[in-house]
């Protein structure tokens, strides 16, 4: 129980960001780790070590996530865009001065175009991005080959390098 009381202090953060990134949410995202760590207690006899800890974890919140949509299909979409938009952290403008509020403003452009994104492209862009996680890793969770995980990663930049204008940033 130790062990696993460790685990949790040691990669708790990580897996909330990443989360974060995902949901868009961080009532969601903290939510959504408590469940991770939950199914990965009753799973842990299944790890069997040939990846790091932290990237088996991301697949468990990442199939946690999809599990959640999956359930979130039966609310309507008024409902599920409450969700969304709750836990949102970002200070108001009024709050801020007018540098700030510019590269907020752009922060979050370039957020809502990154979950534009279509899948894999939006997942291995934050993956890297956000717990910057080796292309090897993000190969092992898509139980995909290095490259595949670079060249995705790549056209994931691309498609984001056109849908943003570069004098916004």
């Amino acid at each position: 129980m130790e062990d696993l009381s460790r685990i949790y202090q040691s990669y708790a953060d990580e897996v909330k960001r990443f989360l974060i990134c995902l949901t868009s949410n961080v009532d969601l995202a903290e939510e959504l780790t408590q469940e991770t760590f939950y199914q990965a207690v009753k799973s842990i006899h299944r790890y069997n070590g040939e990846c790091k800890i932290s990237v088996w974890l991301c697949q468990i919140a990442k199939h946690s996530y999809y599990n959640y949509l999956k359930k979130a299909k039966n609310i309507d979409n008024t409902s599920l865009e409450n969700i969304m938009l709750m836990g949102s952290e970002i200070p108001s403008n009024k709050d801020l001065p007018d540098v700030a509020i510019i590269k907020r403003s752009t922060l979050i452009s370039l957020h809502k175009e990154i979950h534009r994104l279509q899948e894999p492209y939006r997942e291995i862009f934050l993956l890297r991005t956000s717990i910057q996680l080796s292309f090897k890793e993000i190969g092992e969770i898509f139980d995909k080959s290095e490259n595949w995980a670079r060249v995705t990663y790549y056209r994931a930049k691309l498609k984001l390098s056109e849908r943003i204008d570069p004098h916004e940033l």
